[in-house]
């Protein structure tokens, strides 16, 4: 891996273009996906239908075709290795426990006065997921964008996946009927995203639309965002470590290529004081390289978006890191915990060497549905409320507009608005 440190006299350039590390170039497919939706929006099935034979290489002979059969999922739940099922379950209960804590209430507070004001918490009637299918199908996404709807009480929640050639991924089927979920749709890409956000006479248009995609169904949820809430522009994986001279070079390096295996975009980023560490983790990044399945990839992912900086202190380091802002943030120090009131930004903070970042991937239980590309500085994990919507509640007792409305008809009557000025007045008396 390339070691940079920061007494380096290019040291800013190099940091500069790793910022840059989570740019997509949304305005490069923009007029791809404008049309793909605008086509839907229009047509409807008939275009949907086209467009999962030009993209997904088959094309369903009627309407029913692309929804996926309830019975199919029960039977894929019943057929995976009961190892893998009881994995499953217990991913399932720890991450419905997790988001059960995070579940705000409706409250309602009365003054003195008579006045009541509060909030109530309502959730969407129905939500909208996007699970990538084919080859790359990832059941935990299913179960990081379900569960938190299941538990904020959505009533309907609807799914979309891609099926190269007809073919769904039998690990998401069985995802699928852990969750409960029954309407399943084969469809991906910005079609899916469209079909969501506009419905189709098979699809129902959804109020919220959540989980990962490729650039292209970045750029649909953005273009339809308005039409429909969603959670996030996501980018590639990334993880940043901040680690000293304590920390296990083989530990870190692993730690870096659990990201650089998911995709050629994906970075990975070791923060350091330590010299020898960051020799070290160069080494065995090198070495455990050749192990990987996915090696080609991890590999490109490695030279041309990984990176080792050598800082000269940990308070160093930590700024570089919260600039940086990284999806997620490992922290592989003495006393790791010393270090979390200084960390602002970050999606994820794993803390300690026994806590790497795959675990919170499958089972730990919070959300992997996290912010990339920097966007950490200013949006936070899927969660409950990604879900949720909430009311002010207000109640005017008489005393209580007695004691306030005055105050409230000089703003309205300053501001011009006559009939808001009235329309409290005539209640004073």
């Amino acid at each position: 891996m390339k070691i940079v440190k920061t007494s380096d006299a290019n040291f800013k350039n190099e940091f500069e273009e790793l910022l840059l590390r989570g740019k997509m170039d949304i305005e490069g497919v923009t007029a791809i996906v404008s049309s793909l939706l605008n086509d839907i929006r229009t047509n409807k099935n008939s275009a949907l239908k086209a467009q999962i034979a030009r993209f997904d290489r088959w094309e369903p002979k009627d309407d029913s075709e692309l929804l996926v059969n309830a019975d199919d999922m029960k039977r894929a739940y019943g057929n995976i290795d009961s190892d893998l099922r009881n994995a499953m379950r217990l991913a399932y209960d720890r991450i419905k426990a997790y988001h059960e804590k995070l579940l705000p209430k409706t409250w309602m507070d009365k003054e003195d006065n008579g006045i009541i004001l509060g909030q109530k918490v309502t959730a969407v009637d129905r939500a909208g997921l996007y699970i990538p299918g084919g080859k790359a199908a990832y059941p935990s996404s299913l179960l990081m964008n379900a569960i938190p709807a299941i538990v904020a009480g959505v009533k309907e929640i609807v799914v979309c996946t891609p099926t190269p050639d007809n073919e769904i991924n039998e690990l998401l089927l069985a995802a699928c009927h852990l969750c409960g979920v029954t309407k399943v749709f084969k469809v991906g890409g910005a079609s899916a995203i469209a079909a969501m956000a506009y419905g189709t006479e098979t699809i129902p248009k959804v109020d919220v639309i959540t989980g990962p995609g490729n650039i292209f169904v970045a750029t649909a949820k953005k273009l339809v965002y308005g039409e429909v809430n969603i959670d996030m522009i996501a980018g590639p994986s990334e993880i940043g470590i901040l680690a000293d001279e304590n920390a296990r070079a083989d530990y870190v390096a692993m730690d870096l290529l659990s990201q650089a295996e998911h995709d050629e975009m994906a970075s990975s980023i070791l923060i350091t004081t330590s010299i020898d560490l960051a020799n070290n983790v160069s080494k065995k990044v090198d070495e455990f390289l050749n192990t990987l399945s996915r090696e080609i990839i991890a590999r490109k992912s490695i030279n041309e978006r990984g990176a080792i900086i050598v800082t000269s202190s940990m308070n160093e380091a930590v700024e570089l890191m919260n600039e940086i802002a990284p999806e997620h943030l490992e922290v592989m120090t003495k006393e790791p915990f010393k270090l979390l009131d200084t960390i602002r930004h970050a999606g994820a903070i794993f803390l300690g060497e026994y806590t790497p970042e795959p675990i919170g991937d499958y089972i730990a239980g919070p959300n992997h549905t996290l912010p990339t590309g920097g966007t950490a500085k200013f949006y936070s994990p899927l969660s409950v409320e990604h879900f949720l919507k909430k009311s002010s509640i207000i109640s005017m007792s008489q005393n209580g507009i007695n004691e306030i409305g005055k105050a409230c008809a000089l703003i309205a009557h300053t501001e011009g608005l006559t009939a808001h000025e009235q329309s409290v007045k005539m209640r004073l008396l």
